[in-house]
């Protein structure tokens, strides 16, 4: 299902000044990843773009993005909460 919301949000650090974001679907998450990821352009992060893509095409479900997401953040250090 396109769009779906995860079962709960991932909290990261979005700015140096310790700002914080919760994402709560693979659209945000997307948005995120691809406009505003500070991290390195790791195999983990190029993970979380694809897992997001096949869940907002219907091809996957939400929880296949967040983890994804949860992976890329935690190696990017901006993890606050899984």
């Amino acid at each position: 299902m396109a769009n779906e919301k995860f079962d709960q949000s991932v909290t990261i650090i979005v700015d140096p000044a310790g700002g914080r974001e919760a994402i709560g679907d693979a659209a945000a998450c997307l948005d995120f990843l691809l406009r505003r990821w500070r991290g390195k352009r790791s195999d983990k992060h190029r993970a979380a773009i694809q897992a997001c893509t096949d869940v907002n095409s219907g091809r996957r479900p939400a929880s296949f993005a967040r983890k994804a997401f949860i992976a890329a953040a935690r190696e990017a250090a901006i993890l606050v909460t899984p």
